[in-house]
């Protein structure tokens, strides 16, 4: 789980055309329905795998969503307070001079708001609300990435449409002199340039999601973010540190069952967008492991009797044995070294890391070199 609605926190594509800005997304041309397409596909790619995957974006319908808010306020669950307390803590070091600031996995921008207040603030003298508003009235609408037109330009990059042009009304309306230009992208399949002026931006990564990624996936992820942006520009990212399994594995199965009932509601999301069957949710219970060798935390949906699973769109069906799982995510935890070293790797330089005080997160932030 992540604080970022990001591609690891996200559903499927939703049909929509390209992105404004530049920034394209790939899309499914399906003509059944969007969401059943992009499962689909993900079934194809992982559920008949070893072990059977599937990526954590289905966990977010309407009821999955409302689970996580209130699993970001448990408390075991300590990232979202964590990662908080870094903002509060060095809004003003974090913005720095960027006249832009894109959020990968933007969601709501809830957490994003205490960077804005510093953000639009510096610049609030430029523009007016009606210019601001202009981009997200329209998600087809394309942006003028190097005009330098007064006021802060803010890029909230998502790929859930609906809540990603309400959210930049609601910014538009809360931030006057803010330009925001809404980008439907899906976080895994950018592609420049990014808006705004090289050497200018500040591209938020947040909540910890570059954790959700496998070694190879976030490796990938690295490039194609440095192949986005500039050298100047400046990229933060939200990762959890290592600490106790214990602790760890409270985070991810919480004593009221919260957490547990947002990842078997997975499998109602996949029963309700795919034609199946032998797929009950009574038949697995929900697991939260520490692996050790790969630094991370993986939730799984174990089965407890013997289960045959049937896709009829897929002509395909999977087995599974009693005490055989689901991997549904992945969360890797970061020594804080390690992730400087890696990001080095990419061409990202001058680190400055900030964890909270508790040292439960931190908080990297890089230079492209």
């Amino acid at each position: 789980m992540t604080g970022a609605r990001g591609v690891a926190t996200n559903r499927g594509a939703d049909g929509s055309p390209g992105a404004t800005g530049g920034v394209t997304t790939a899309t499914t041309t399906s003509t059944a329905d969007p969401d059943t397409a992009a499962l689909e596909s993900d079934l194809r790619d992982g559920f008949f795998g070893d072990p059977p995957t599937v990526p954590p974006r289905w966990f977010y319908d309407e009821k999955g969503s409302l689970l996580f808010d209130q699993i970001t306020r448990l408390a075991e669950y300590y990232p979202t307070r964590a990662e908080a307390e870094i903002l509060r803590a060095r809004a003003a070091d974090i913005v720095g001079d960027a006249d832009t600031m894109v959020e990968l996995g933007a969601g709501t921008c809830e957490k994003t708001r205490v960077l804005l207040d510093v953000f639009a603030g510096r610049g609030s003298a430029g523009g007016s609300p009606a210019e601001a508003a202009s981009p997200a009235a329209d998600p087809h609408a394309g942006a003028d990435t190097h005009t330098a037109a007064a006021g802060p330009l803010f890029v909230p990059v998502d790929i859930s449409t609906e809540m990603l042009f309400g959210s930049a009304r609601a910014l538009t309306a809360e931030y006057p002199g803010l330009r925001v230009v809404p980008v439907v992208g899906d976080l895994t399949a950018l592609e420049g340039p990014l808006p705004g002026e090289p050497g200018g931006r500040l591209v938020l990564f947040l909540g910890g999601t570059i954790g959700n990624f496998t070694d190879a996936q976030r490796t990938d992820f690295l490039a194609m973010l440095r192949g986005l942006t500039d050298p100047g520009d400046r990229v933060a990212l939200g990762f959890d540190l290592v600490k106790s399994p214990e602790r760890l594995v409270a985070a991810y199965d919480d004593a009221d069952g919260v957490t547990a009932e947002f990842n078997l509601n997975m499998l109602d999301v996949i029963a309700r967008t795919v034609e199946c069957a032998g797929l009950d949710r009574v038949d697995f219970r929900h697991e939260a492991v520490w692996n050790a060798g790969e630094s991370r935390i993986e939730m799984w949906l174990r089965a407890i009797r013997d289960v045959r699973i049937h896709f009829p769109t897929l002509g395909r069906s999977r087995t599974l044995s009693a005490g055989e799982g689901i991997r549904t995510e992945i969360a890797r935890k970061f020594e804080p070294d390690a992730l400087v070293a890696e990001l080095a790797g990419h061409g990202y330089v001058g680190p400055t890391v900030w964890t909270d005080d508790a040292g439960d997160f931190g908080l990297v932030l890089v230079v492209v070199d």
